[in-house]
């Protein structure tokens, strides 16, 4: 009995040692490292943390990419978020700690923060429009903030994107 007890007692502390050696990467939270990374590059050496709070909501304002705006929600860079947790990110800001740390931090605060993520980079090389939902093709039209005037049809939705493509997908060499 006592050496059940023992190998239980073994295996629960490799595991619990296992889950702490785990390194915190991009992956696991990357729309709050590349924002929070965005974000830092517009303070201009700027260390007081109320100040930094203050740009950050206007960067919130200003910001066009939804997962960046649901990102300010729960950090509480908008009017109307729930919660307020902007000096857990502006302080270590302030102190010219990495976003990935940043990140992690939060991470510990408020799990919702890192299960945001990027949706899937379309290849416009493959991609077919006409297999698309209109749901995902007014999604591209509004991540690259176009309208469709007009449209009715998902032939005119794949009409607009077709048309506008060139000014926003790059080709590559």
């Amino acid at each position: 009995m006592d050496k059940h007890i023992l190998f239980v007692c073994v295996f629960f502390i490799v595991n619990v040692f296992q889950a702490q050696s785990r390194t915190f990467t991009e992956e696991d939270c990357p729309v709050c490292v590349s924002t929070i990374e965005k974000f830092s590059k517009t303070l201009e050496d700027e260390k007081n943390p109320k100040n930094i709070e203050e740009q950050f909501k206007k960067y919130c304002l200003s910001t066009k990419i939804d997962k960046e705006k649901r990102l300010c929600y729960y950090l509480g860079g908008l009017e109307d978020s729930a919660t307020g947790i902007l000096s857990e990110m502006s302080k270590p800001l302030s102190w010219s700690m990495p976003a990935l740390k940043i990140c992690e931090r939060l991470k510990k605060m408020d799990a919702q923060v890192c299960d945001i993520k990027y949706d899937k980079e379309i290849d416009w090389k493959t991609v077919n429009l006409k297999k698309m939902k209109v749901k995902d093709l007014k999604k591209i039209l509004d991540n690259w903030g176009e309208i469709c005037d007009g449209c009715l049809e998902k032939t005119d939705y794949i009409k607009r994107v077709e048309e506008l493509k060139p000014s926003f997908v790059k080709d590559e060499l």
